[in-house]
């Protein structure tokens, strides 16, 4: 899987604002419900806290498309 590259200003970014970000949902609602069904994983491991903490090196991945945090 190629990961899409996502640049964040601060320390971190929280997983739902993240799948927003890299355009994998169009909603904050749409973040929630896929998340909550553990349809998401976070390097490598399912994850079903949408406000995870996301740092520099963090890979996510959601319906066979996926991408990294700068």
């Amino acid at each position: 899987m190629e990961y899409k590259k996502i640049s964040v200003k601060e320390d971190f970014i929280r997983l739902d604002s993240a799948m927003k970000l890299a355009s994998l949902v169009s909603t904050g609602g749409h973040a929630k419900i896929v998340i909550q069904n553990g349809e998401v994983k976070v390097n490598g491991e399912v994850c079903t806290q949408r406000g995870k903490k996301l740092h520099s090196g963090d890979k996510v991945e959601f319906n066979s498309n996926g991408f990294v945090i700068e």
